[in-house]
């Protein structure tokens, strides 16, 4: 048998608590980005140091 023809069943409505929850983990992955993105830039201005303004050009 074949499924070829079978159409693709349609996305359900998310119930309130469904919302709230997908929210929060939304939430959790931007803060979790964020702290991140922050060590990466933390980390590269401690290991640069004021070095960079010796620097010849």
């Amino acid at each position: 048998m074949s499924d070829d023809n079978v159409e693709p069943h349609a996305p359900r409505a998310l119930t309130p608590e469904e919302k709230k929850q997908r929210n929060r983990r939304n939430l959790a992955v931007a803060l979790a980005l964020g702290a991140f993105i922050l060590t990466v830039f933390l980390v590269t201005i401690m290991r640069i140091g004021g070095a960079v303004a010796d620097r010849p050009f």
